[in-house]
């Protein structure tokens, strides 16, 4: 299939993935002498720290999405193609994707990454997660379909298995998303569901490491716990669940949660395109990068982002996988890659570190600034709300999102309560066990059912 971009005489440069790096890189580029291609599988750009209020019903989902055609009307020299990559073929430079090859100058992956299951089969194929609108939405349906089956059921063991939910994972995710719950345990189901004995209903955020929020300060840290404690979730660390089927949720062979909800939020791996060598694909599927964020090895590929593998002296595991480290790479590599052009020496990123927060609830955050600055409650709520809400994409998505605070905030409610499409399990796999392409709970942000790729032993 011809993809239809025009022959031009300027280098072709390649984007795949539209996330925070790679709409941050296709703008860097608006002015530069060379023609831009964005390819991802949505026709959208998704603002991922926020999918978790879409999954509980106080945001919209079009509120933290935003078309990507509309971002970059005006811009001359951007194309896009709505498409899933397939493969690199770095001997030809081009891109292989499902509605044709695509020739490139540079490339660049910007694919961000995937939820890593540790190999737990049976918790890929049942657990819930948050990674794409698609699946906020479905864990929305989800959640508020088996609150109605508790209504039914007269078995005391189901209806608190329907009622109890997981959280897997205390990091940022983990933790914004269980404080949220128990906010709509406390102002929004009552409302919804009076028969329920809701008293009942548990909140459990479990995480194998001894303490929340691990990459942040101890204050920050110990913040977070109060709050979770306040808010009565139950807080299980130096917990490791082994496997989920049945609604239970195993900490060991034979102790386990009773749930018919559990929450992955426990970790990521780079969502690596095949094609790239597997001998610089680190274990977490991470691609290794030097300092000009250059694929080892092919000096006209670039990584930058989740995908991104930068080992530095400060950072020997490799950068954080946050926002703000792929914007910065992008900014840089915009201008590298016109240095590059003109035949000059690219300059080496050094990632500047703005501070890392998390919001637990109403009033309550945490924040970390650089030079050891800390600062929690209702003033890092606001501080949250504020760097949020400037950071969406397009001035409707903000307003919107201000609008639906606001209403929540002096309401106690959330409105969003639908579902829209009811989820079932049963979609995940067919019959014979076989992955089907359009699995919603495992859609990664450029192709929904990528091949494996191998990695060395260490």
């Amino acid at each position: 299939m011809d993809t239809n971009l025009p022959v031009s005489s300027q280098p072709r440069v390649v984007i795949v993935g539209c996330g925070f790096g790679g709409l941050r890189l296709a703008k860097s580029l608006r002015d530069a002498p060379v023609q831009v291609v964005v390819i991802d599988r949505n026709n959208y750009h998704n603002f991922q720290p926020l999918l978790y209020q879409v999954a509980t019903g106080a945001l919209e989902a079009d509120s933290i999405a935003y078309p990507i055609r509309k971002i970059f009307a005006g811009q001359k020299n951007f194309f896009y193609r709505m498409a899933d990559v397939q493969r690199v073929d770095t001997a030809s430079n081009t891109v292989q994707t499902s509605v044709g090859d695509i020739r490139y100058d540079y490339l660049v992956l910007a694919t961000g990454s995937l939820t890593n299951f540790f190999g737990i089969e049976s918790l890929e194929k049942n657990a819930m997660q948050i990674k794409s609108i698609p699946n906020a939405l479905n864990l929305r349906s989800f959640i508020f379909q088996n609150f109605e089956k508790a209504l039914l059921t007269e078995n005391p063991e189901e209806k608190q298995a329907l009622m109890n939910i997981v959280v897997v994972g205390g990091g940022p995710t983990g933790v914004e998303i269980s404080g949220s719950l128990a906010e709509m345990r406390k102002h929004v189901l009552p409302k919804d569901y009076p028969e329920l004995d809701l008293s009942k209903m548990k909140i459990i955020l479990v995480e194998a490491g001894a303490e929340l929020l691990g990459p942040m300060s101890v204050k920050s840290q110990q913040d977070a716990m109060r709050y979770m404690q306040e808010l009565g979730v139950e807080v299980r660390l130096n917990t490791h669940i082994k496997g989920y089927e049945n609604c239970r949720a195993y900490y060991s062979e034979t102790d386990f949660i009773p749930t018919e909800n559990l929450i992955w939020a426990a970790g990521v791996n780079g969502a690596a395109v095949p094609g790239i060598p597997a001998e610089i694909v680190a274990r977490n599927k991470r691609i290794n990068v030097n300092q000009w964020n250059q694929v080892e090895g092919l000096p006209n590929v670039f990584a930058i982002g989740d995908v991104a593998n930068m080992v530095t002296e400060e950072m020997p595991r490799g950068l954080p996988m946050l926002a703000p480290v792929a914007q910065q790479q992008a900014e840089l590599l915009g201008d590298n890659l016109q240095r590059i052009i003109k035949g000059q020496a690219p300059v080496p990123f050094v990632y500047k570190n703005k501070g890392v927060m998390a919001i637990v609830s109403r009033n309550k955050a945490v924040v970390d600034l650089p030079k050891d600055v800390h600062f929690s409650g209702i003033f890092g709520w606001f501080t949250w709300l504020f760097v949020h809400l400037m950071t969406l994409v397009g001035f409707r998505n903000k307003v919107v999102a201000f609008v639906d605070w606001a209403f929540s905030y002096f309401s106690s409610d959330q409105a969003l309560r639908l579902i829209i499409r009811p989820f079932s399990r049963r979609d995940v796999k067919d019959d014979q066990g076989k992955k089907k392409a359009e699995h919603a709970t495992g859609t990664p942000q450029y192709n929904p059912t990528p091949p494996a790729i191998q990695t060395p032993a260490a």
